[in-house]
């Protein structure tokens, strides 16, 4: 599976693991994902997410049914 939020469409990003001698090794940053169920009351169904803490805070924000409106603009849900 991807690791990749559905709403907020964030994806790894690269950085460096730097030792006490100051030396560097290339490392991920990954982001915080977490597999939700969220219940659409207008569609009276269940949907399955893989999102980002901030994608739940997104969420609980605006709604899921604008949420998922917007992640299909921007093209982060089919």
């Amino acid at each position: 599976m991807a690791q990749k939020c559905q709403i907020t469409g964030k994806t790894p990003l690269n950085g460096h693991r730097v030792s006490h001698a100051n030396n560097k090794t290339l490392r991920k940053f990954y982001p915080n994902l977490q597999d939700k169920r969220f219940f659409i009351q207008e569609e009276n169904r269940w949907v399955k997410l893989r999102v980002s803490v901030n994608g739940l805070k997104t969420i609980r924000k605006i709604g899921i049914s604008e949420a998922l409106k917007r992640a299909k603009e921007k093209g982060f849900v089919k």
